[in-house]
């Protein structure tokens, strides 16, 4: 019998509020364990600066298995105005010489999807949008696949899209996860809130798995540095939450995606208690 694959999500790696000793361990982890792929979910920087995406660069070149990468709202220029509105991922295309857009394994994809834009019409400009042009992209790249090919999604914010009487924390989110949905995707792969999750949403064409990996960075909001080591075997996925601290994956993850799902602003503020959830598997479709 095939061993099962073997991918690690890990997300907010955040260069420039790094943390270093998590850095050198999720490091560790990957030379030691040699993961079919590494799918990175975003915000590789703080304020995407160039010396931030240097030392993201630098990183990324001593990993020794396939790398795919997602911008982050934190990848686009945050005190250059006129360059994030007129030229917003010219940084961001260092890394993209570096990595894989699209990772493709035996009988198994890792296709992007872009959630990121450089304004929007509601504030704050850091929620996801995932506009009628990027959904496009990347249903077309899936569809591309050869039958049966088995597909994870990476993308940087989570797709959950709240009702009119709160945030929409991704515009058109709701759409893309009936869209994906319906296409049998195994599971979309986001970062963006900082502590893991592993949830199962229905949407108007079936069931959607949604898995979110925590931060590798000083930015913790609930729970420990983490990252995510996914294990697929043929249409099921089991994910660790793996962090330094021996927490265990029920601990780790949090039952819902929090209204305001950002991250502590600045080092020192308070950390919430570690949220508990019952051992319990969820459902694959």
């Amino acid at each position: 019998m095939a061993a099962p694959t073997v991918i690690f999500h890990l997300s907010d790696l955040h260069f420039g509020l790094e943390d270093s000793r998590a850095l050198a361990w999720a490091r560790d982890c990957i030379v030691r364990e040699q993961p079919s792929a590494i799918a990175i979910t975003g915000d590789l920087t703080m304020r995407a600066r160039h010396r931030e995406y240097e030392a993201a660069c630098a990183w990324i070149r001593t990993l020794p298995a396939p790398v795919t990468v997602e911008v982050g709202n934190h990848d686009m220029p945050y005190f250059n105005l006129i360059e994030r509105f007129t030229d917003p991922y010219r940084r961001y295309r260092g890394i993209e010489a570096l990595v894989e857009r699209e990772i493709d394994l035996p009988g198994l994809a890792l296709v992007p999807l872009k959630t990121t834009a450089r304004a929007q019409w509601r504030f704050p400009w850091s929620n996801g949008w995932i506009t009628r042009d990027a959904l496009a992209e990347t249903l077309a790249a899936i569809d591309a696949l050869p039958a049966g090919t088995r597909v994870l999604v990476t993308a940087h914010h989570p797709l959950v899209e709240r009702s009119p009487k709160g945030k929409l924390l991704t515009r058109g989110g709701e759409a893309a996860m009936a869209q994906l949905a319906q296409r049998g995707v195994l599971a979309v792969l986001s970062g963006h809130i900082h502590d893991p999750f592993d949830m199962v949403r229905e949407t108007a064409a079936g069931l959607l798995r949604m898995i979110g990996a925590g931060t590798l960075s000083r930015r913790i909001r609930s729970t420990p540095v983490s990252f995510n080591v996914l294990e697929i075997d043929g249409g099921a996925i089991r994910v660790t939450h793996r962090n330094m601290e021996e927490v265990p994956t029920p601990a780790m993850q949090i039952d819902a995606v929090p209204e305001d799902a950002m991250p502590p602003r600045a080092e020192g503020e308070p950390v919430a208690p570690i949220h508990h959830v019952p051992e319990v598997d969820p459902p694959v479709h």
